[in-house]
């Protein structure tokens, strides 16, 4: 009997290991800004056992892309490459800036072709990342792996005693899930939900936090799912940051509800943790309201999934030793928030959350109906601030994105006192319950274009490419100024060209200039390009080329050309 039982410990304590095998969590690379080249390719990844999963991936990532720092204040000049098979766009999530340069559905990149937006940061220090947005087919793009995280430092938030080591004390976490074909390769038409979480690109991972205070910036970057995070220990950890930047004090929390396309920056104390010992960061999302994303009891199916209803592990953190310098304890405050003042608000809109009913062949959309590219929804004069009402009265829960702003929640269902106190501050996504609604406040500030608009929409991807989406413009002032149409003096120097050339505008405000080769593709977008500066075509080869520019006041275009 006892050689039995021996015989049977032994069994499971082999299936025991084999149950606890984990993957090194993957750091993205840090590139510093300001000037970033991100290069978009069709990639594989080794994923699971078997075939290798196609992917996309940026600067030599097989899935998920570099973590960009950049500083507030900096102005950050992108060259993104486009070397997929599909056109793509490359949307910068949460970040202020003109709406030429937002990377939305009107920005699209055509494979071989290189796009250079730049502006000022002047977002606050925060989480923020990038991902592209091309109308119906986010869900694809997004699904390959392709996107990347984007940090803003600042004075402020440099001052504080918070974890700032990159990989170290300060993580990155990029959580999604993914559904697997036989032959290992994304399932990703008809799946609202994966079977598996993945980590920074990894399944079962782990990670080593030295024993002190860290911190993890976490990102939702699911099609649907909502998690509800917390410790397998239910130790309290501490919410210092939302979408948009630093709270005003810690906020204490066992659980946390993190939907798609929010971020949040948290604080785990493990200063007393026993070296070596572990701890499982889980998502706690067995027996959640009814439209829960992620709470349907299927496991099959659109709907269905193996995660769906329960309670898993997202993280598997064992603890080490301290680093050089550790941050010990929780600081008491942060960085004061000033938020806008809800008596300045000059206008109000409100949108409802409308069709996605059994047996209707309408899909999810706003009202006012499905998205048109053709067609601006809403005008929003600059520098107003504005009060937006959204209402779901759908039976399921959705997030709400908009482009351009980061906005103040000062309402849920018409009361101010519930607003969840970890959403306090900073929000660019917030969640929206079913038959429930919310309510902001934002300003419109800077950037005024009538021409390219920005977005608002649902940040499911698969319900923004079934058309959950609409557009916005941000007009400037009315001005009875006559445009300028003399542009006969403009030019493109030196001619020929080797290794660079510029534009002589004159009298001519550069709105957009486009550069095709002389088959008519179009090699290089430059929006808003600065005068006098110097466009590098080195990467072009030699031939013949048209520069299309196009006037900020009347929106006419000329045509210019020039020899490599």
């Amino acid at each position: 009997m006892i050689n039995v039982l021996s015989i049977c410990a032994f069994l499971c304590s082999i299936v025991f290991v084999q149950a606890q095998t984990y993957n090194r969590l993957p750091i993205p690379e840090a590139l510093k800004g300001p000037e970033c080249t991100l290069r978009i390719v069709d990639t594989f990844a080794q994923l699971r056992t078997g075939n290798q999963t196609i992917t996309g991936g940026i600067n030599g990532h097989q899935f998920w892309g570099p973590t960009i720092f950049v500083n507030k204040g900096d102005t950050i000049r992108m060259t993104v490459i486009n070397n997929l098979n599909d056109s793509t766009t490359l949307h910068w999530h949460g970040l202020h800036l003109p709406a030429v340069m937002d990377g939305g559905p009107h920005q699209v990149i055509p494979p071989g072709t290189i796009w250079k937006p730049f502006w000022k940061i002047t977002n606050n220090a925060a989480t923020y990342w990038y991902h592209p947005h091309l109308h119906e087919m986010t869900l694809e793009h997004l699904s390959k792996g392709i996107g990347g995280l984007l940090i803003v430092n600042d004075e402020q938030e440099s001052a504080l005693p918070l974890p700032r080591t990159y990989g170290i004390d300060d993580i990155p976490l990029v959580f999604t899930s993914r559904r697997y074909a036989t032959n290992n390769q994304f399932i990703v038409q008809n799946t609202a939900y994966g079977d598996y979480l993945l980590a920074n690109g990894v399944h079962d991972a782990e990670f080593t936090l030295p024993r002190q205070v860290n911190r993890l910036r976490i990102l939702n970057a699911e099609v649907e799912r909502s998690y509800n995070i917390g410790f397998s220990d239910d130790r309290t950890f501490y919410v210092i940051g939302t979408d948009g930047g630093l709270r005003d004090k810690p906020y204490p929390v066992k659980r946390l509800h993190i939907a798609v396309g929010e971020r949040y920056e948290i604080l785990v104390d493990c200063s007393k943790d026993e070296l070596g010992k572990s701890v499982d960061l889980l998502a706690y999302n067995a027996n959640q309201p009814f439209g829960f994303p992620g709470g349907e009891p299927g496991q099959n199916g659109q709907f269905g999934s193996l995660l769906n209803n329960k309670n898993f592990p997202m993280m598997h953190f064992t603890f080490g030793e301290q680093t050089n310098a550790p941050i010990m304890t929780i600081p008491e405050k942060l960085i004061p928030f000033q938020g806008i003042d809800a008596n300045a608000v000059t206008g109000t809109q409100d949108i409802r959350v409308m069709g996605g009913v059994p047996n209707s062949p309408m899909p999810f959309h706003f009202t006012g109906g499905i998205f048109d590219i053709s067609r601006v929804d809403k005008s929003i004069p600059l520098n107003s601030v504005q009060k937006w009402t959204i209402t779901n009265s759908n039976v399921f829960g959705h997030t709400f994105h908009i482009h351009d702003v980061q906005f103040n929640i000062i309402e849920r269902n018409g009361n101010a006192s519930a607003v969840g106190q970890h959403e306090t501050g900073w929000k660019d996504v917030l969640y929206l319950p079913r038959n429930e609604s919310a309510t902001f406040i934002a300003k419109f500030a800077d950037y005024a274009d009538p021409l390219h608009p920005f977005m608002y929409h649902c940040h499911f991807s698969n319900h923004e490419d079934d058309g959950m989406m609409q557009q916005f413009v941000v007009i400037p002032p009315s001005n009875v100024e006559d445009a300028v149409n003399d542009f006969s003096s403009v030019r493109v120097f030196p001619n020929p060209a080797e290794h660079s050339i510029q534009i002589d505008a004159g009298e001519m405000d550069i709105y957009y200039a486009t550069i095709q080769n002389v088959n008519g593709k179009t090699v290089m977008m430059l929006p808003q390009p600065e005068k006098g500066s110097t466009i590098d075509i080195s990467a072009l080869p030699k031939g013949f080329y048209t520069v299309k520019l196009i006037d900020m006041k009347s929106k006419l275009s000329i045509i210019r050309s020039f020899v490599k």
